[in-house]
């Protein structure tokens, strides 16, 4: 049995269809039971659990042959990242309860750095995961293309393109989470013994220059990217609702800068490199809208 944790969200789904497609039997996980149907006529079996139930979660992760295990987004935690240690320990528990032969885990670019940010729930999910001696492929992939998904109503609207990655003629590592699904269904099939850490990105490297370029494309008008000034953050994204925007500030610091930044390994040469590029994804993302 292969068993997929996020399977109603993008990396999940496309992960469930490769393993469906290979004809692999599939454990759907999924906590509203009204969003699995899809995936039982599909031939899935469905496990219903919250994330932070550790029962449910270990009846859904029984007499599995490997397991994909993901945190949920959250782009304001608390503090002391209270919630996500509770994730990570139910999750830590259901595994070392039932011992599946393999386990893939999704974490990112940046949570090998110690330094506070929002990575930093990644970081202990990794610690996590390598106490349980079990063998484990990380996922880190770059920025995911599909953040930019908030960026179309402005584009549409005004043309902007309101920036927190800068200067925004600066090209770094992206990448579509369908090729991160497609990556993640490999390494659930593959038989590994050890741990490893997979670092992936897209075709090419883009900068928010390029967003806007392959947004202007997509909604045929123009569109431009303008920085946000980095001293108007907090107060923005305080007024936008975050309680607590400090670890985001220093999620993109960490990005943005080039001495002390999130980096692949050894320069990103052994990264691995998706298919589908950025004019491909924001088309993709603009059909969607």
């Amino acid at each position: 049995m292969y068993t997929v944790m996020g399977i109603t969200g993008r990396v999940g789904g496309v992960i469930g269809h490769d393993l469906l497609t290979a004809g692999l039997p599939l454990r759907a996980v999924v906590q509203d039971p009204v969003k699995s149907s899809r995936w039982a006529t599909l031939g899935g079996e469905i496990a219903v659990a919250e994330s932070g139930d550790v029962g449910a979660l270990t009846n859904a992760f029984r007499n599995s042959e490997a397991v994909f295990v993901m945190l949920p987004p959250n782009a304001d935690p608390e503090p002391d990242f209270s919630h996500a240690r509770h994730l990570i320990d139910t999750i830590r528990q259901a595994l070392a309860t039932t011992r599946p032969k393999r386990v893939v885990c999704l974490s990112s670019i940046g949570a090998d750095c110690e330094s506070p940010s929002l990575l930093t729930a990644l970081h202990m999910f990794e610690t996590a995961m390598v106490s349980l001696s079990l063998p484990v492929t990380f996922l880190r992939p770059a920025w995911l293309m599909e953040n930019f998904a908030w960026d179309i109503a402005p584009a549409r609207e005004r043309g902007e393109l309101p920036s927190y990655l800068q200067p925004v003629d600066r090209a770094i590592p992206m990448v579509s989470t369908s090729d991160v699904g497609h990556f993640a269904a490999r390494a659930m099939r593959e038989h590994f013994t050890d741990e490893r850490i997979w670092e992936i990105e897209g075709p090419d490297r883009y900068s928010p220059d390029d967003i806007a370029a392959a947004l202007a494309r997509a909604l045929v008008r123009d569109v431009r990217a303008e920085a946000v000034p980095r001293a108007g953050w907090d107060p923005l994204f305080r007024a936008q609702g975050m309680r607590n925007p400090l670890p985001r500030i220093q999620m993109l610091d960490g990005f943005n800068s080039d001495n002390d930044g999130f980096r692949f390994r050894d320069g990103g040469q052994h990264t691995l490199r998706g298919e589908v590029t950025l004019v491909e994804a924001i088309a993709a993302l603009v059909r969607e809208s």
